[in-house]
């Protein structure tokens, strides 16, 4: 009998299956995720004001302003919710939000990209593991796990 272990609700984690134990969790990181939307804003701000420039706008400050807010308004709607979807590696598989469930046997590869860590599957599906502080760790934890699939 399946069981389902405490997450958070917004993340729906898939259920343990009998005899799986939760190896490791990899929780985001919330200094990461605030440093991800403070460099977006940042970026898109400036393209924004380059954009007004280009076109002749006489307020081009505008754009950053507006890019700043639009995204620091978004980032705090959204935190919560990005902040709960927990992985968690078992010694079957590796489980993800939305229920979301990988064999060990499937998985292909984990790189680090950004502040996530990409998980790529043998059927070539593609997850990402987001807003690790250390996403070269994770990636290289992720790699070092028997795929195997354990049932001890």
């Amino acid at each position: 009998m399946a069981r389902i272990e405490p997450d958070s609700v917004m993340s729906h984690a898939a259920p343990l299956l009998d005899g799986e134990k939760v190896m490791h969790e990899f929780r985001p990181d919330r200094a990461v995720y605030w440093r991800a939307h403070l460099i977006m804003a940042v970026v898109l701000g400036a393209l924004a004001g380059l954009v007004l420039l280009w076109q002749g706008n006489p307020y081009p400050v505008v754009g950053p302003v507006a890019a700043v807010l639009a995204i620091g308004i978004r980032a705090a709607y959204v935190a919560s919710e990005a902040l709960a979807e927990v992985w968690r590696l078992t010694n079957r598989r590796l489980l993800g939000p939305a229920g979301r469930a990988i064999p060990l046997a499937q998985l292909q590869g984990a790189r680090p990209f950004l502040g996530a860590v990409q998980v790529v599957t043998l059927g070539g599906d593609k997850h990402l593991i987001k807003y690790q502080a250390d996403p070269a760790a994770t990636a290289a934890r992720l790699l070092a796990t028997p795929k195997g699939g354990r049932h001890g």
